[in-house]
């Protein structure tokens, strides 16, 4: 019988182990990659990218990514193929799913990469939802562990929307073992069952920004409004207002504490251009990491643990 393929929808579908192993690879990958040694684990196979979301990191480390694997990588877009007409996303998965070894879909929902993976002969990615981000989780861990070391035990302060991001963090916290204080405006609070988590153990919600960044190790936020909420843009603008990252956010933070945003940032709304572009900003760092976390990841849903080279 042929084994179902493993996802990665959301960061709790690999375990603890797992994503300790693909970290691990990421950091074996990025090495060869610097030293300009050839690693082509994903000869001969191709890699489908459905974008329904605008992108610009998640198809450049993708598409960059598949090739460095010795892959190709196909791009298609809603608006020019038949799932942008109508066609059921369980059809579409049928056949895409059989002409390709590995798919990465960036959309609105999360119930729509659920629906394709239940009918996908081979793994799916989720490169974005409105839910989760759980590929730029992966790379920011790996963007500290690579500085620092474990993650365990740290905290991560969260400022302001509990978006997908938010909700990727809280479920990678429950998986690692760190903490997540997450300041919000009255209304935007965490909501435990959309962010699938066990409850809040591993995190704790502040009203006052200010306390949730104290001594964390890690400070960081995302746009006011997410793709998908423009109508929303205005009311945001007003709610955030005191929900903005600065330097005397980054101060009471602990002493070694970086900061962390996907990208596109917004300077002067959820964070000054005193603290992305300043001494602790780790910013580039992440958007690179999309690269080589992305690639062990590929390696690991297409062909398993392999073993260490």
């Amino acid at each position: 019988m042929t084994q179902a393929p493993r996802h990665f929808l959301q960061f709790k579908d690999l375990s603890r182990e797992e994503i300790n192993y693909v970290f691990d690879r990421a950091k074996w990958i990025k090495d060869k990659f610097k030293r300009y040694e050839t690693y082509h684990p994903l000869f001969d196979r191709t890699l489908v990218m459905i974008f329904e979301k605008a992108s610009t990191r998640t198809r450049l480390s993708f598409e960059a990514g598949m090739f460095q694997l010795g892959g190709s990588a196909i791009y298609l877009n809603t608006r020019d193929s038949q799932l942008g007409r109508g066609e059921p996303v369980e059809d579409a998965a049928q056949v895409i799913s059989r002409i390709s070894d590995v798919v990465m879909i960036r959309t609105f929902e999360q119930t729509i990469v659920e629906r394709f993976a239940a009918n996908s002969r081979v793994p799916v990615i989720n490169g974005l939802t409105n839910e989760f981000h759980p590929c730029q989780i992966l790379a920011d861990i790996f963007t500290w562990i690579e500085r620092n070391g474990s993650i365990q035990g740290k905290t991560v302060a969260w400022i302001g929307d509990t978006n997908n991001m938010c909700n990727t963090w809280l479920q990678a916290a429950e998986l690692l073992d760190f903490k997540v204080h997450v300041s919000s405006p009255k209304g935007y609070e965490v909501d435990v069952q959309k962010a699938n988590i066990a409850g809040s153990s591993h995190f704790e919600q502040f009203a006052d920004p200010m306390d949730a960044a104290r001594g964390a190790h890690i400070i960081t936020t995302d746009v006011w409004t997410s793709m998908g909420f423009e109508a929303e843009n205005e009311a945001r603008m007003r709610d955030f207002a005191d929900f903005q990252v600065d330097g005397d956010m980054m101060r009471v933070a602990d002493s070694e504490a970086v900061f962390m945003h996907c990208l596109p940032a917004h300077r002067g709304e959820e964070v000054t251009a005193e603290v992305i572009d300043g001494p602790q900003s780790v910013v580039w760092d992440e958007a690179e990491n999309r690269l080589h976390a992305q690639k062990a990841l590929l390696e690991f849903l297409v062909l398993g643990q392999v073993s260490v080279q």
